[in-house]
């Protein structure tokens, strides 16, 4: 008699864009892109439940996922915009996307928004 093997999926809360092949991350700045325009809640669900699947981030909280907007140290993650430690450096202003530190950078060099 044969033995199951179980394996475990590794959570992966983050995911370096770099590391993405090249044709990955076009798709995922598009989709980005397309998400932070549309104006259609169904569509921004849809283009955010995409890119979770593309880049095989797992855990987010509200199907929502940001490209780090670090000027400190130009960092590529992508990660769960709902994350606790991310911080707001700014503001949407008109489009859905705020631009937000990934919690690394959020505590390694914060910047938050400036009044």
């Amino acid at each position: 008699m044969g033995h199951a093997v179980m394996t475990h999926t590794q959570n992966r809360s983050t995911v370096n864009y770099d590391t993405l092949p090249t044709g990955t991350q076009d798709l995922v700045d598009y989709l980005l892109a397309q998400a932070d325009n549309t104006a259609n809640a169904n569509e921004y669900e849809t283009l955010m439940a995409s890119l979770i699947a593309i880049t095989g981030i797992t855990g987010v909280r509200h199907n929502d996922i940001r490209k780090c907007a670090c000027q400190a140290c130009y960092c590529t993650r992508i990660f769960d915009a709902d994350a606790p430690d991310a911080l707001v450096t700014e503001e949407s202003d008109g489009y859905n996307l705020g631009r937000l530190q990934c919690p690394d950078c959020a505590d390694e060099h914060p910047r938050p928004v400036e009044d």
